[in-house]
């Protein structure tokens, strides 16, 4: 099991609806979640604090990367 974060930017707001129903899909590893929007831009970025095994981060993470307007990146800890 590891901890890490993943960053998301939805640079497009029609695919908010998408990305909320692949995080609630894997609540599961979901610690914590902060959203910031940004008004001037339109563009949202989620910060989420996520415990899993690499397997389940990386399917999180790809699932909402592959979502258009959309991109994804995770910073896990090392093996334990």
């Amino acid at each position: 099991v590891r901890i890490g974060v993943v960053a998301i930017v939805v640079t497009d707001k029609s695919a908010v609806p998408a990305v909320q129903n692949v995080l609630s899909a894997h609540g599961g590893i979901i610690c914590g979640r902060m959203g910031v929007p940004d008004h001037e831009t339109g563009k949202n970025v989620i910060a989420l604090i996520v415990k899993g095994s690499v397997e389940q981060i990386s399917a999180l993470t790809g699932t909402v990367g592959r979502i258009n307007g959309v991109s994804a990146k995770s910073l896990l800890s090392k093996e334990e």
